[in-house]
Order: structure tokens, then sequence, then C-alpha cells
């Protein structure tokens, strides 16, 4: 693999990983759904979740979207080893939100990834998040009305 397409490759995973935030922030599930190969997974550790396919990652989003009045994550730019038309990668999370039940939660978290390449280009192949600070204790902020 060339110098350049290793740039191109590195350039491509992290806009996918910012399209995943935008996608879950704007709440589109099934743009959301769309970033993983038809085999991807979703494994969220500290819930003891898993979602196997497009169709249960998008189905499993939108359930935990669901339980947000609202919901922001930022993603910070991690690692990507390129392995050929696959890669391994960490993004950095960090998280707040306002649960509709009331109590809120911020949290800094990982997302342990593999990638694959395909004709459509970089995708999902498996999505772990790890969180590693967790902080219920209630914002004081609020969603501005709209």
């Amino acid at each position: 693999m060339s110098n350049f397409q290793s740039i191109i490759d590195r350039f491509e995973i992290e806009a996918l990983r910012g399209e995943f935030t935008d996608a879950g922030m704007m709440r589109d599930y099934g743009r959301l759904a769309a970033l993983f190969t038809e085999d991807g997974v979703v494994r969220i550790l500290h819930i003891n979740a898993e979602a196997v396919s497009r169709e249960e990652i998008r189905a499993g989003v939108e359930r935990l979207q669901d339980l947000w009045d609202y919901f922001v994550q930022t993603t910070h730019p991690g690692t990507i080893q390129l392995e050929g038309d696959t890669a391994l990668g960490r993004a950095y999370i960090c998280e707040l939100g306002h649960l509709r039940e009331g109590g809120s939660q911020l949290n800094y978290g990982v997302y342990h990834d593999r990638y694959r390449r395909t004709e459509d280009g970089w995708k999902f192949a498996e999505r772990v998040y790890e969180v590693r600070y967790l902080d219920t204790t209630p914002l004081t902020g609020s969603a501005p009305s709209a």
C-alpha cells in the first residue's frame, strides 16, 4: 500500500467515525446503521448490550436514544492501524445527556473498532463501547427550548 493510499484510508476512517456521531446526534438511525457492514456488531459493555446486523443496530440505537430527553456525544481522534482491507482503531468519546425518566449522565469512553473496506467504502465491522468514567451527578444545564 502506498503512503498516499494510507493517508486516504485514514481520512476515510476518521470521516466514518464522524458520520457515526453525527447520525446519532441527528437521530438518523438508518444512516447510522448503514455505516456498518451487513454483519456488523455493536457491543456496549457496561449495559451488556449487543446488536448483530444493520437491522438490530438500527433498532437498538433507536431504542436507546428514545430514553434521552437530550444526548450529546463528541468523538475525539484515536488510533488507526491499517491492515490492507481491514483496520483496527480506537476513538475517544465524551457523552452527556438527560434521561426522560429523570437522571443524567456524563461519561468518557472508548470505542474499540474493527473496520472493513467494502465496495461502498470503509464500514464498521465492529464497535465495542467501553465506559472509562461515569458521573451520574445531576447536570445543571438543559437543552434550550425550540
